[in-house]
């Protein structure tokens, strides 16, 4: 008895992970747009704002190494400060993306500076293709190259209400 009621407790708990990481908020209505773009490294958060007024809040996972600003490709930090959402990517390996406009002039320069490749291909994207029923578990570690990630329904309403151009400013 005592082995049924285990994995019984096991069925459902891992019954509730999986009801958790495919859950989410109601859908920002139709029509809403976003006017900036707010990342918090440390609080693993991305915001739409329209105006002052936050539209919504997503958990996000970052490069695998998120401490500080991207300094040089393959060095899996997510970059830091002020750019644009420039275009978006649907063919993409992951679950459609939005490219950042990494890197800046000054993210060039300071490259070169230090005589290696400032890196790009910057996105905020959804899961890796074939992995979307992962959900929200991805948030549990950091695992991008230096994108922003975020579930795979959650990137399709980014798409739906943030147009090309909108201003992103990615804060440690």
């Amino acid at each position: 008895m005592t082995k049924w009621l285990a994995i019984g407790v096991v069925i459902l708990a891992i019954g509730g992970v999986i009801g958790w990481s495919q859950s989410g908020a109601e859908p920002l209505p139709q029509g809403t747009r976003a006017d900036r773009v707010l990342v918090r490294k440390f609080a693993r958060v991305l915001e739409l704002y329209r105006s002052d007024e936050l539209l919504r809040t997503y958990r996000v996972s970052l490069g695998r190494a998120p401490v500080g600003p991207k300094q040089q490709a393959g060095d899996g930090r997510t970059p830091e400060g002020h750019y644009v959402l420039d275009y978006r990517k649907l063919d993409s390996s992951f679950h459609r993306a939005l490219h950042v406009s990494y890197p800046s002039p000054t993210d060039v320069t300071a490259a070169k500076a230090r005589d290696v490749p400032p890196g790009g291909l910057v996105m905020v994207h959804g899961l890796r293709n074939g992995l979307g029923f992962l959900g929200r578990l991805h948030t549990w570690y950091d695992w991008t190259d230096g994108c922003i990630a975020v579930t795979d329904p959650e990137i399709e309403e980014i798409l739906r209400v943030v147009p090309d151009g909108t201003p992103i400013f990615i804060e440690p």
